[in-house]
């Protein structure tokens, strides 16, 4: 203004900071990058902890919970079969496949009792029934269990395999009425649709092309093969149906009712081993000796997969419910199959696209609500007294 020059704000911080960054030497640069290198990775640490800070709200609910546990039960269960293909060696097992059972329970006890001891740590308060009338309970799913392993091999005496894992659908259906019967549960029209959608949609899946050996084989069975299916079907629909039960029936900590469970499923799976030793004469030795033989890293990721799925397993029949457990295992199997085209070179059919299809609309109809899936009318409702017109007749008087 008096004749001099005049620089704007803008133009003035440009000069002043090329000022200072010519005074600065290489040293001081080098220092000043490093700071902007520690102050970006602060600001992914920080942004990665608020992400995992909202992932944990959003999982804190039951409600919430069940979806992730049934979504990772399904890729579990799907890379079960993967696992224990690749644990073979030329198509066979060189270990004691009976001993994966009870590595597997043995696990999933260790698992439940370390749990159940933080928990009571933290928490004294921590509910245990230790009553024998509630303990005496949790035998019964072992023991139907083993009934259920009986009459599988009954079954495969009369029928081969491919019909038996069709027959072997009928659990969906079976473990429907069970859980309307027994846990008092009920179940929409639409939901029971879905229900029978979706043995219907894995039966697909598994039925060979027209003209093969094994279609003719389904209808070819005798009468006691399919009659030994059905009571499979029940038994194993019942284990699930019960362990429903069991894991609802009080308010029992969950890692304490684990530790109950598994606690006799050890049992029962190391009586099995010696029954079988007993039957070969001890032939290859006790069971003990050969616990390991033949294993290697798959090996024990099929027993880790199997624990971990047992696991999953009961905590969805705490929190949710068969029905939840059942769609997990259905999709577990067409996710399989889907992966064998890929891992095995397993050939992809048309059965296997519509039965994909099926389930998938099994899946929306039984888990969407209702008014999604149904055109609700909408119901207008009578005005009231109050605000109803009222017409005024005005006389002029002459």
């Amino acid at each position: 203004k008096n004749g001099f020059f005049f620089i704007s704000v803008p133009r003035a911080s440009l000069v002043l900071s090329q000022r200072l960054l010519g005074c600065l030497t290489s040293k001081h640069i080098e220092l000043t990058r490093v700071t902007l290198v520690d102050v970006r990775g602060q600001l992914i640490l920080g942004s990665l902890a608020r992400l995992t800070f909202l992932v944990k709200n959003s999982i804190k609910t039951k409600a919430m919970q069940w979806y992730y546990v049934a979504a990772l039960l399904t890729v579990l269960t799907s890379s079960q079969g993967i696992l224990t293909t690749l644990s073979q060696s030329h198509g066979k097992y060189v270990y004691d496949y009976a001993t994966i059972p009870f590595l597997a329970e043995v696990f999933k006890l260790l698992v439940s009792s370390l749990l159940l001891w933080k928990e009571c740590r933290a928490s004294p308060s921590t509910r245990m029934t230790t009553d024998w009338k509630s303990v005496r309970l949790y035998p019964i799913p072992s023991v139907i269990y083993l009934i259920h392993n009986n009459v599988q091999f009954a079954t495969l005496v009369y029928v081969d395999t491919s019909t038996y894992q069709i027959m072997g659908n009928l659990k969906i259906v079976t473990t429907g009425i069970l859980f309307r019967l027994f846990l008092k549960r009920k179940l929409s029209n639409l939901q029971w649709m879905a229900i029978i959608l979706l043995a219907v949609g894995t039966t697909t899946s598994q039925v060979k092309g027209c003209g093969a050996a094994s279609c003719d084989s389904i209808f070819s069975a005798p009468i006691q093969g399919y009659m030994l299916g059905v009571l499979s079907a029940c038994l194993s629909a019942l284990a699930g149906v019960y362990t429903e039960f069991l894991m609802k029936k009080n308010n029992d900590s969950l890692y304490w009712q684990n530790v109950q469970l598994y606690t006799f499923g050890a049992i029962f799976n190391m009586a099995r081993l010696l029954v079988d030793d007993f039957r070969g004469g001890f032939e290859n030795g006790p069971w003990w000796q050969r616990l390991f033989n033949g294993y290697t890293i798959t090996t024990w990721l099929v027993v880790l997969n199997l624990g971990s799925t047992g696991l999953l397993v009961s905590w969805l029949m705490k929190y949710a419910d068969n029905i939840v457990k059942v769609y997990s295992t259905s999709m577990a199997m067409l996710l399989t199959m889907v992966l064998s085209v890929y891992l095995f070179n397993f050939k992809p059919t048309l059965q296997l696209f519509l039965g994909i299809v099926i389930c998938m609309m099994s899946l929306h109809m039984y888990f969407a609500p209702s008014n999604v899936l149904v055109d609700i009318p909408v119901t207008v409702k009578a005005a009231p007294e109050g605000l109803k017109d009222v017409s005024v007749e005005r006389r002029i008087e002459s």
